[in-house]
């Protein structure tokens, strides 16, 4: 609906739910504050008739809501089954490629993630983005994963608000604003999100485990990481974490797969077992091998940026990388080899 209304001006919108009737939409544009005569609705799930109307309307854009609920009377298949799938986008595609109108599709996902249904309809369209967001949290984000007319490497932040989805200009910001004093087992680590650096709180707990098998907990980054990483700190810096429950946990609700957050989760942890509190304005950057050794991220300078805009005083980085800075930064840069001097530096060994 916000995509419709800022088409305004631009030509009519044709709207095609199978899933909601004209009062629940109207409802919600009602709540929007969206009133656009250019936009038109159709309920329908008959492909049918769906290509009648687009013809007849000739709109600049068309919405899809859902691909899992329209049909064709030509197939005796179900709603959303392969082949129903296939042949409904197969002939939107040809309806709207031949009268050059733009069409957007929405089609659901399972529980792991994936589009429902056929992976062949990732194959057909030209665009596949995904709007990725946790239950109980309001930030969205819109991260492109096919595109044949640019870069997938971009993605966007939103907030879900009474008024829609606002865009987040300053996400590192946003997910760090909160973090006023620091407890121990805490500490900001910077990720690359596309080309967009985020600066994002990662938060650890260790407490002695009351069962016989110690637990270890992950939101928002790979449980098997976790494990892997506990075992590099038992191991290279002797910490005896075999009888600790360990809980890690990225703020906001992100989820984050990515090398550069190895040595904020080793510090953070070693952090939270010692007690002993990471100062404030430190940022740690870099990826960590079995051998306990810090290597090389990409990107750096544009996460040392964003690390200095926000007024980070340290940044821990892996020796190799602060060899090729080229710029001059206003904090303190400190290059480590092996996550012993990376503790031994904060004072957590």
């Amino acid at each position: 609906m916000q995509i419709c209304n800022n088409l305004h001006g631009e030509g009519k919108v044709l709207y095609i739910s199978g899933e909601e009737s004209a009062e629940q939409i109207k409802l919600r544009a009602d709540r929007l504050g969206i009133y656009n005569e250019n936009i038109l609705f159709l309920g329908e799930t008959n492909i049918d008739i769906i290509e009648e109307s687009i013809t007849t309307v000739n709109p600049k854009l068309v919405i899809i809501d859902s691909i899992q609920t329209m049909y064709s009377e030509d197939l005796t298949a179900a709603p959303g089954s392969v082949s129903q799938v296939r042949e409904i986008t197969s002939r939107v595609m040809q309806c709207c490629k031949k009268n050059a109108i733009t069409t957007i599709i929405i089609g659901h996902v399972t529980k792991d993630g994936n589009i429902a249904g056929p992976r062949v309809l990732e194959h057909m369209v030209d665009t596949v983005l995904y709007l990725e967001g946790e239950r109980y949290f309001s930030y969205r984000i819109l991260r492109g994963v096919k595109n044949r007319f640019g870069s997938t490497n971009e993605i966007g932040m939103f907030e879900m608000k009474s008024e829609g989805m606002v865009e987040v200009l300053n996400p590192s910001s946003v997910l760090i604003e909160e973090r006023e004093d620091v407890p121990p087992g805490s500490i900001i680590v910077a990720s690359i999100e596309g080309t967009r650096p985020i600066l994002v709180e990662l938060q650890a707990l260790t407490t002695m485990s009351v069962f016989g098998i110690p637990r270890r907990t992950a939101n928002g980054i790979d449980y098997n990481r976790l494990t892997l990483l506990i075992a590099v700190l038992e191991k290279r810096a002797g910490l005896p974490l075999g009888g600790q429950d360990v809980y890690l946990n990225i703020v906001g609700g992100i989820k984050i797969n990515e090398p550069a957050l190895d040595l904020g989760t080793i510090l953070s942890v070693c952090s939270s077992y010692k007690n002993i509190p990471i100062p404030k304005g430190t940022i740690a950057i870099g990826e960590v091998g079995l051998t306990g050794e810090v290597r090389a991220v990409n990107m750096i300078e544009k996460r040392v940026k964003e690390a200095e805009k926000l007024g980070f005083k340290t940044c821990i980085l892996p020796e190799s990388n602060k060899k090729l800075l080229k710029d001059k930064f206003n904090l303190d840069i400190i290059g480590v080899k092996n996550i012993l001097e990376a503790m031994k530096y904060l004072k957590l060994r």
